[in-house]
């Protein structure tokens, strides 16, 4: 797939069907800058025909890792961004029968690129923060149930994913991520069911 070009925005598309990072054209002068960070129609356009229902925002500090998130049951694609620092993201696919399951892709996400990255459904999600702080926003397609929560390990040697790991820089974990099962886990797990 090539590349699309719609209005003020470019979808480029990764090495998995779906996961697209989304290029903001900015404008700017003496006053500061101006972009459109979401606009429908252009959006569709681009392959990205879905209705965002909730939008949130979360900081972190330098070293924090938050991930790989997912929902089970009730699961979202996602339009994020960084509004301030520097964030490396990580979409991992989950799709059952996808040809690309198990595989990964990754871009940098900064306040200065104007760069999103589109996590379509069925993909596991997560960050890693390489400035002193960062601020983090997304939209999503489906509200958030706190019951539907599923994870994977951000290490899984199975998965590979070559994070930019900061030096003299230790990994910040929450409790929950620190104990999510390899991929290969989680399918045993869900043999069991």
């Amino acid at each position: 797939m090539e590349s699309i070009t719609s209005g003020n925005f470019t979808f480029i598309p990764t090495d998995i069907d779906g996961v697209l990072v989304v290029e903001s054209r900015s404008y700017g002068d003496s006053r500061g800058s101006f972009m459109e960070t979401y606009k429908r129609p252009d959006f569709v356009a681009g392959g990205i025909d879905i209705e965002f229902v909730q939008d949130n925002q979360s900081s972190s500090v330098r070293g924090v890792l938050r991930g790989l998130h997912f929902q089970v049951n009730h699961p979202q694609a996602k339009l994020v961004r960084v509004i301030q620092g520097k964030v490396f993201d990580v979409a991992v696919d989950l799709r059952e029968g996808s040809p690309t399951y198990g595989a990964w892709a990754g871009v940098t996400l900064s306040a200065e690129s104007n760069r999103q990255f589109f996590i379509p459904r069925g993909f596991a999600h997560g960050f890693y923060v390489l400035s002193d702080t960062a601020v983090f926003a997304y939209k999503c397609d489906d509200v958030y149930h706190p019951n539907d929560e599923g994870g994977i390990c951000w290490n899984d040697p199975g998965i590979g994913i070559e994070w930019p790991l900061l030096p003299d820089t230790d990994i910040i974990l929450s409790e929950k991520d620190k104990h999510h099962p390899t991929l290969s886990e989680l399918q045993d797990l869900r043999k069991v069911k």
